[in-house]
């Protein structure tokens, strides 16, 4: 089980801590890889609550911010054949890791899968969040499986939306490896971080899914596996969500484009200041917080052609 990290409430570890110490699993069959991102002071988690119940438990270092870094970090130490990701304000049902085990066996063609991600959150949602469209990592997509098959050409038309999200994504280590092995040869211009610091870009689990399936491996949706996503208060601010819908957006761009789809065409950067004006006028973000948030978005996508190469 591979856990990024950046600078965590304790509380928050404590209770995934609990989460991974039920699991039914049997814990001389899997280790605990949490990555330290960068923390300030550096995390000195407490794994006596794990290493008691004979879960082997082990800390990674990466200086480097980024979501996508640490977790590049974590699979170059994983030993397992299947990662289980998760983020450190997520908590796994008891039974996470024996469904994916079992799942992973009936499948050998199925590369990457994930389920369930349910929120709870810390202060009531506002009542115009549903309207956003903004699931900040959680899903739910009905109780049946989903197979996605590989497309046989390699070439991707367009990203599957029974895709797994990274809480709580299973890959095998093939695709770890896989994956690696891509995102060395990439232009440094065009790197993915997701988040880092303040930054709210994505994209990176999105990713890893899409060299996979480029790989003919095929993914899918898995009902049974359920998992906690705590929401804090201050992710279902305005201003939280409207970096999100700008920087998300604008980081959705660069990630098709990595993998030859280019639903937008480049633009010069010098038209953006009246593109942007435009936007104002159509999305009217003086009408509210949804009109608002969609009004960022529209920036954040602008922003991410603008980034890209001219063809």
């Amino acid at each position: 089980m591979l856990v990024p990290t950046h600078n965590p409430p304790p509380a928050g570890l404590a209770e995934l801590w609990m989460g991974l110490a039920r699991q039914t699993f049997p814990a001389d069959k899997w280790e605990l890889l949490l990555v330290d991102n960068g923390s300030q002071p550096a995390i000195q988690p407490d794994f006596e609550a794990l290493s008691g119940s004979g879960i082997s438990c082990r800390i990674v270092r990466e200086s480097r911010l980024g979501l996508s870094l640490a977790r590049l970090a974590g699979f170059h130490e994983a030993i397992g054949k299947l990662i289980v990701m998760l983020d450190d304000d997520n908590v796994p049902s008891s039974n996470y890791l024996e469904i994916a085990h079992e799942f992973a066996g009936r499948h050998p063609g199925v590369g990457t899968f994930g389920g369930k991600s349910l929120p709870t959150y810390a202060t009531p949602a506002p009542t115009w969040f549903d309207d956003t469209g903004i699931t900040l990592g959680c899903r739910d997509l009905g109780e049946q499986e989903i197979l996605v098959s590989a497309p046989a050409s390699g070439q991707l038309e367009e990203y599957p939306p029974a895709s797994p999200i990274g809480a709580g994504m299973v890959l095998r280590s093939q695709v770890a490896i896989q994956y690696i092995q891509e995102t060395s040869k990439r232009d440094p211009r065009s790197a993915i971080t997701d988040r880092s610091g303040n930054t709210l870009s994505s994209g990176g689990d999105c990713d890893i899914v899409m060299v996979a399936l480029k790989n003919g491996w095929d993914t899918a949706y898995v009902p049974s596996l359920e998992l906690d996503h705590h929401i804090s208060a201050p992710r279902l601010t305005l201003g939280y969500l409207q970096r999100m819908a700008h920087d998300s957006n604008r980081s959705w761009v660069n990630v098709l484009d990595i993998h030859g789809m280019r639903p937008w065409p480049s633009i010069p950067p010098w038209s953006l200041p009246i593109r942007k004006a435009r936007a104002w006028l159509r999305q009217k973000p003086w009408q509210g917080e949804v009109q608002s948030i969609r009004w960022h978005a529209v920036k954040g996508r602008l922003r991410g052609q603008a980034d890209l190469q001219p063809s």
